[in-house]
C-alpha cells in the first residue's frame, strides 16, 4: 500500500485508533497527540507492500502509545528527582529566623566583647577560624593546656550569659571522651 493509501486508511480508522489510544494513554488529548505523530511517521514510511495495513496502523498506534507512556514515566521520575534535589521552602530561612539569628549573633558578640582578650581570641581562632589548638597556643604564647582552659572558661561564660540557650549549641567540638576538649 502506498503512503497516500496508509494516510487515507488512517483517516478512515481515525475514530477506532483514537479509542484505542485514549484507552491506552488514559487521555483523549494524549491520544490526539499520538495520532498526530502517526500521521507524520506515515509520511516517512518507506514505500512497499504492507500485508495487513489496518493491523500495521493499530500496531503502530500501540507502539507509539507504549513509547509515550514510558517517556512520560521517565520524565516524571526525572522531574521528581530534580524536585527532591532542590531545597524546599522550609530550607530557606524566613525573615523571622533571620531576625532571630541576627539577634543571637549580637548577643554572642556582646558576650565576646566582655571576655578577656586572650579568651576571646582563643574562642574566635578555634570556632570561627577553625585553627588547631596547637596553632592557637603558639599565637598566644601559651601551652595547649592553657588554650583548653581558656576555651572551657569561654564556653562556660557564653552558656551562662546566653540565658535560655542550650549548652549543646555553645559546647565545644567533642572528639573522644565526654568532657574533654579536642586536641590536635
Amino acid at each position: 500500500m502506498s503512503e497516500s493509501g496508509l494516510t487515507a486508511l488512517l483517516l478512515a480508522q481515525r475514530p477506532a485508533l483514537l479509542r484505542l489510544l485514549a484507552a491506552r494513554l488514559g487521555s483523549p488529548d494524549e491520544a490526539e497527540d499520538v495520532l498526530q505523530d502517526m500521521w507524520f511517521r506515515l509520511e516517512r514510511v518507506p514505500s512497499g507492500p504492507i500485508a495487513d495495513p489496518v493491523a500495521y496502523l493499530f500496531r503502530m498506534a500501540t507502539n507509539l502509545a507504549s513509547d509515550r507512556r514510558l517517556s512520560t514515566a521517565r520524565r516524571e521520575k526525572r522531574d521528581d528527582a530534580w524536585k527532591d534535589s532542590m531545597p524546599g521552602d522550609n530550607d530557606y530561612p524566613d525573615s523571622e529566623r533571620q531576625l532571630m539569628a541576627a539577634d543571637e549573633l549580637r548577643r554572642v558578640e556582646a558576650v565576646l566583647d566582655e571576655m578577656p582578650e586572650r579568651m576571646r581570641s582563643a574562642l574566635i581562632l578555634f570556632r570561627v577560624e577553625e585553627q588547631p589548638q596547637r596553632a592557637i597556643a603558639e599565637k598566644l604564647g601559651i601551652t595547649v593546656s592553657g588554650v583548653e582552659k581558656l576555651l572551657r572558661r569561654g564556653y562556660r561564660q557564653l552558656v551562662e550569659k546566653m540565658s535560655g540557650e542550650s549548652a549543646d549549641r555553645c559546647a565545644p567540638h567533642r572528639h573522644g571522651d565526654e568532657g574533654s576538649l579536642p586536641h590536635d
